[in-house]
């Protein structure tokens, strides 16, 4: 049996794109049956007030970054860290949908974000997280693509 999605998530599934959706949400806007059934859609600009966000949550040697407010294409491509010891990006993992992981010990450190979103467009959050900072907390930039 395979596992529920919690929401719509768009799959690339021999180079055709689907929605992949748990079936009562499916049985809301149509009749359920099995397959790959064609879609159309179309894309358009998220709009956001304020500014990119992000929420840390895990553990030394695993941070989970949350990144949500994203506004225009409103999903990100990739994704690097980089903490206030060092003048090297880390790129970050995709964990699962908008949450991004770290496996370095950033714990406490003033970190700047990269995002790069899926329109190609690259914003650095320069000193986003402030030193001392605890899991669980969340911060807002200033910065909106």
């Amino acid at each position: 049996m395979r596992p529920q999605a919690r929401g719509p998530v768009v799959l690339q599934a021999r180079s055709r794109p689907h929605f992949d959706m748990a079936q009562p949400a499916w049985e809301k806007i149509g009749v359920y049956k099995g397959g790959i059934i064609p879609v159309m859609y179309q894309r358009v600009p998220c709009v956001k007030r304020g500014g990119v966000r992000f929420r840390i949550n895990g553990h030394d040697y695993f941070n989970l970054v949350l990144v949500s407010n994203v506004a225009a294409a409103g999903s990100i491509k990739s994704m690097d860290v980089k903490s206030s010891d060092s003048e090297d990006w880390m790129p970050m993992a995709r964990n699962w949908g908008a949450n991004w992981h770290s496996l370095a010990n950033l714990t406490g450190k003033m970190l700047s974000f990269r995002l790069t979103n899926t329109d190609g467009h690259t914003l650095v959050f320069n000193d986003v997280v402030p030193k001392g900072w605890t899991f669980g907390q969340s911060f807002v930039s200033k910065l909106q693509f």
